[in-house]
């Protein structure tokens, strides 16, 4: 698959992953170490957070990059189509 087009979030995304990598090591530290249930939940909130975070920049770089790019060259259908497979897949 080629490449016509930047996805400008790219470098925010993995670090965004780096961190949530981190925090996830530190979760099961946690479990290891027999930390209370509440803090390990409170913990794995954050984690749940920061990946919807993740997850928004990844659907907003699709939206502005791919869905963009395809609109102009008269092709949106197979993007759309693609974007509500990997949403339905995403929410459910």
């Amino acid at each position: 698959m080629s490449k016509t087009h930047t996805h400008k979030q790219t470098r925010s995304v993995i670090n965004r992953l780096s961190r949530i990598e981190g925090h996830i090591r530190a979760i099961k530290a946690m479990l290891e170490e027999e930390r209370p249930c509440p803090e390990i939940l409170i913990q794995l909130a954050a984690v749940k957070s920061a990946i919807t975070k993740a997850s928004r920049l990844v659907l907003e770089d699709h939206m502005e990059s791919c869905l963009y790019q395809a609109t102009k060259a008269n092709a949106p259908e197979k993007e759309w189509n693609s974007l509500k497979e990997a949403l339905g897949k995403y929410v459910m």
